[in-house]
């Protein structure tokens, strides 16, 4: 069962093929459902599919191919920066999460043929994908190897923030554009591998600043991609993507684990709910198990691509996951 990128309504549209990107995502998803629900054959074989698409996706160098048309052909000689690091993400939470020992060493064995081309993941976005990845197969570890890998990851991030960060924008770009949150995130997670006071910081400050931002009158209201939102400028309320409610949820929940602040655990049930009608249009965005591929100022896009509903499995997942670990309330 394949992860066709994009679809018409709900109906996938085999023209587009598939893409290493989605299938990250994909196998994300699927170990994180199997670890929710042990025994569940479905995720169980989903997941072995996916990590053998990834398996047959990597070159010799250790890149990925990213692009492969419906007949199973590769249309490209190599994906790109953001393909590359969720390469990584997927790989470093299977080392983690995956069910079976042969998984996770199938795991380790494509990550470890990845580490020596590192160097390019050269996009902050790219970095901050396998920052999560190895900061997950560290945790699972204790390889110094992981560590190492993001300590070279970490640093130009954290450079970017200084570089740009003033008290009135504390951010690491001079405009928030996609996968916003992704960025606190792995600051915040290499805070904790790296044992870092000042990462972890930068992470909690920008995710504050970030969560100012697009939290309006208690609701979740992200990024547009009709124009970003630009140092200085106006920022775009619409082209909401659900991938960065996604992105809002784990976030959050990194910074939860690293501080024990139940704000930040509300913060995340506020990202979720974006995907049942709590945002800015009040539309249901989650439907029959996929979820709209975005949100539009008078209109909504039917259709149901695979990065959309992926993302909606993957942050109910994750709220999943922590709702177990949270004691109750007494």
């Amino acid at each position: 069962m394949g992860v066709i990128q994009h679809a018409t309504e709900t109906i996938p549209n085999r023209k587009t093929g598939y893409c290493t990107d989605d299938v990250t995502r994909a196998f994300i998803v699927a170990v994180a459902y199997a670890n929710l629900v042990p025994g569940d054959a479905q995720s169980r074989r989903l997941a072995s599919i996916y990590l053998a698409f990834l398996d047959h996706a990597q070159l010799e160098d250790g890149r990925f191919h990213n692009f492969m048309d419906y007949d199973r052909r590769w249309s490209d000689a190599a994906g790109g920066s953001d393909s590359f690091g969720r390469a990584f993400w997927a790989l470093g939470y299977g080392i983690a999460y995956a069910p079976t020992a042969a998984w996770r060493r199938v795991c380790a064995a494509l990550l470890d043929r990845a580490l020596p081309a590192i160097h390019s993941l050269t996009f902050l976005r790219s970095a901050a994908y396998a920052i999560s990845g190895l900061s997950h197969a560290y945790a699972a570890t204790e390889s110094p190897k992981y560590r190492e890998a993001v300590e070279s990851l970490a640093a130009p991030v954290a450079k970017a923030y200084e570089a740009t960060a003033s008290p009135e924008w504390p951010w690491y770009e001079e405009a928030m554009f996609y996968d916003n949150a992704r960025l606190p995130e792995a600051m915040l997670r290499a805070g904790v591998v790296l044992d870092r006071p000042q990462l972890r910081e930068i992470g909690l400050t920008s995710l504050t600043f970030y969560t100012n931002v697009t939290t309006e009158n208690g609701v979740f209201v992200p990024i547009g991609n009709d124009g970003w939102y630009h140092r200085g400028g106006r920022r775009a309320r619409y082209a909401q993507q659900p991938l960065e409610a996604c992105a809002m949820v784990d976030a959050q929940l990194a910074a939860f684990d690293a501080t024990g602040n139940d704000a930040h655990l509300a913060s995340s049930e506020l990202a979720l709910e974006w995907y049942y009608g709590k945002n800015s249009r009040g539309v249901v965005m989650a439907q029959g198990g996929g979820c709209y591929d975005g949100l539009e100022e008078q209109a909504v896009n039917y259709n149901m691509g695979a990065e959309s509903t992926l993302a909606l499995l993957a942050a109910a997942y994750a709220m999943a996951k922590t709702a177990e670990n949270v004691a109750p309330a007494h």
